[in-house]
C-alpha cells in the first residue's frame, strides 16, 4: 500500500489501481505507463514538482499534473500559481518533500501538501491515470476527485 492509495481509500472515493511491470530502461515513465496500460497518452497524467520564486523552502514548491503527451509550460504554470517565474525542482528536493522517488511521484498522499495545478484537459475525460506512488503502479480516478484530494485547481499549464 502506498500513501496515495491510503489517502484515496480514506477519502472514500471511487478509484482503480493498475499495476504493470516497470522497465528500468524506459526513457519516459509516463509514456511507458500509457503504453503498458493501453491508455491514451492524453489520459495518463504525469506529476512534476516545480520550484517557484522564493527562499528555497517547501513553500516555494508546486505540483503540475499534465498529460504525458504534453510539455509543461513554466510561464503558464507560474501564471496559474500567481508567481513571477518557475523552474523544475531539484531531484533530491522532490524526493525529500514528496516522499516518493522520481518516476513514482504521486500527486496524492505527499509528505508535504504542495499547491497543485491540474491541466484543464483532464476535465475532458471521465477518469484519468496518475502515479499511485511507485514505478509501475497507477491510480485511475475522476479529475474532480484528483483536484479534491490535492486541494488543487484546473488551469492551462501546457500548450
Amino acid at each position: 500500500m502506498t500513501p496515495a492509495i491510503n489517502t484515496a481509500r480514506k477519502a472514500k472515493i471511487d478509484f482503480k489501481i493498475h499495476e504493470y511491470s516497470h522497465d528500468p530502461r524506459a526513457d519516459s515513465y509516463g509514456q511507458e505507463a500509457a503504453e503498458k496500460l493501453g491508455a491514451d497518452p492524453d489520459q495518463v497524467f504525469k506529476t512534476l514538482v516545480v520550484s517557484m520564486d522564493g527562499s528555497g523552502g517547501s513553500k516555494d514548491l508546486g505540483v503540475a499534473i499534465l498529460p504525458v503527451s504534453c510539455q509543461l509550460n513554466l510561464k503558464l504554470f507560474a501564471r496559474a500559481m500567481g508567481v513571477k517565474k518557475a523552474a523544475m525542482a531539484d531531484k533530491k528536493r522532490v524526493e525529500k518533500t514528496t516522499g516518493y522517488v522520481l518516476g513514482g511521484v504521486s500527486p496524492i498522499g505527499q509528505k508535504k501538501k504542495l499547491s497543485t495545478v491540474v491541466h484543464e484537459t483532464a476535465k475532458d475525460f471521465k477518469t484519468i491515470f496518475v502515479s499511485a506512488g511507485k514505478r509501475g503502479l497507477d491510480i485511475e480516478l475522476t479529475p474532480d476527485d484528483l483536484v479534491k484530494l490535492t486541494k488543487g485547481k484546473f488551469d492551462r499549464i501546457c500548450e
